[in-house]
């Protein structure tokens, strides 16, 4: 009996382990990118669409540059911590923000202009010191360490996989991932359900739905199938048959199911893409802006995809300032201000702006203060809430003390987040529809947090 049950338990842990290929990205992205995934039956219902962007900062954001102490008494502290690394008082009045907030006035990074507009027009809110937490978590708490705390705290990889998964590097993942879970079965094809336009995240991840990856260009395509294989269409068609044909040994005949299916979506793709008009709005041509243009063409595709429901991710590198920060963070938020403006545009003129909510994200803050060029990792930071469901021109969440060793710092500027990333999704969640029971399959420690709504809508 245990013979004869053995190419079973064999097909099942290949399934398994092609769906973890496809979700780590080890495999190509013809191949195991689409494993496990099943058709909906369910189709959309006109007008009944939302999709939720998350734009990932990877490097950790340098928070005290991007949203600026103005009023002279807060500027003043703040310069007397930062030292080489401050934003002239004068260079912030342009973008400074009309809400006061715990008696303060701040402004924005001066390259975030475009930005600054979104929030005086009530489209851009700014989420104030969230990060990767276990539960609510005071200061006393943490030197005490009486309360479990995120594993391997200020490390890049980790944090990120925390950010993105409620878990430590390693996870198969993630919460965008599992808010896919929850909505394939709505999408007329739920292949289309989450859509990385940037490589491989563990956010895209679900336990059911895999993430599909595309390029700025759009679908990956096998080349020699699309393109003449060594000058030849019967080595190309050879080609597709081989890799598509059905087979009797199992594995054989899965992976080419696979394979298929991926050959299907990239000629689904193909075509809802090349009847997408152009744009109006235009797009800079740096790799952020080229992600979302991409995702704003998806998004203008929805019908033609069958999508009721999506989750996107797209991001942008080199956020790791230890040095140089004064010169490189200025051309990044240059970058992220762009991009954001666009894309932002791009929903107005799709009709689609309700529908549409982008967050920013990163792997932690970093150190208020300065290592003498750059700053350090850090912890809690600000982060962008941004579309035309969200109420904006508003500040959520408390506002740190500009000071080191403060109530709010574990040290050199480091904030203790005050927000959770778990509340700021489960604000996104539910707006997308994620009922209040649902809401731990996508968040697990929600139930740490009486507090399960922001209030961004």
């Amino acid at each position: 009996m245990k013979l004869n049950r053995l190419p079973q338990l064999q097909r099942r842990e290949f399934l398994r382990r092609a769906s973890a290929f496809g979700i780590a990205g080890t495999a190509a992205p013809w191949a195991l990118s689409l494993a496990g995934i099943g058709e909906a039956a369910a189709a959309t219902t006109p007008g009944d669409y939302k999709a939720l962007v998350c734009v990932f900062l990877y490097g950790g954001n340098d928070y005290g540059n991007t949203l600026v102490p103005f009023d002279a008494a807060s500027h003043a502290a703040y310069a007397g911590i930062r030292q080489a690394l401050t934003l002239p008082r004068d260079t912030l009045a342009a973008t400074a923000l009309s809400e006061v907030v715990g008696g303060r006035q701040m402004a924005l990074a001066p390259q975030l202009g475009k930005l600054k507009g979104l929030w005086d027009s009530a489209k851009l809110a700014v989420q104030l010191n969230v990060g990767t937490l276990v539960q609510p978590t005071t200061l006393a708490q943490y030197k005490a360490r009486s309360v479990p705390l995120p594993p391997k705290l200020f490390s890049h990889n980790d944090q990120q996989s925390v950010w993105q998964a409620s878990s430590p590097e390693g996870a198969t993942s993630g919460w965008g991932g599992r808010l896919g879970d929850l909505f394939m079965g709505g999408n007329g094809t739920s292949t289309f359900t989450c859509i990385n336009v940037s490589g491989n995240a563990v956010y895209m991840a679900g336990k059911q739905a895999v993430q599909y990856q595309v390029s700025t260009n759009g679908a990956v395509p096998i080349n020699g199938i699309t393109k003449s294989l060594y000058g030849s269409q019967a080595c190309s068609a050879a080609l597709r048959s081989l890799i598509t044909a059905e087979r009797t040994h199992w594995m054989e005949a899965e992976l080419n199911r696979v394979v298929k299916r991926s050959v299907d979506a990239q000629t689904t793709l193909g075509a809802a893409l090349a009847g997408v008009p152009a744009f109006g709005t235009v797009f800079e041509t740096t790799s952020l802006s080229s992600q979302l243009a991409m995702v704003a063409k998806l998004i203008a595709a929805r019908q033609s995809l069958g999508a009721a429901r999506q989750v996107y991710f797209v991001s942008i590198g080199g956020f790791d300032l230890h040095d140089q920060l004064a010169t490189q963070h200025p051309l990044l938020m240059t970058q992220v201000n762009d991009a954001m403006a666009s894309f932002y545009a791009a929903t107005v003129e799709l009709g689609v702006a309700d529908q549409v909510t982008t967050f920013t994200a990163s792997d932690f803050g970093r150190t208020l203060t300065s290592n003498g060029d750059g700053s350090d990792h850090g912890w809690g930071s600000h982060h962008f809430v941004m579309g035309g469901a969200v109420k904006g021109g508003r500040f959520y969440g408390t506002l740190p003390s500009v000071s080191v060793n403060g109530p709010d710092d574990v040290g050199q500027g480091r904030l203790l987040p005050t927000t959770s990333v778990d509340q700021l999704a489960a604000t996104l969640a539910s707006w997308m529809g994620v009922s209040a029971t649902d809401l731990p399959l996508v968040l697990p420690q929600i139930g740490n947090y009486t507090q399960r709504d922001l209030g961004y809508f």
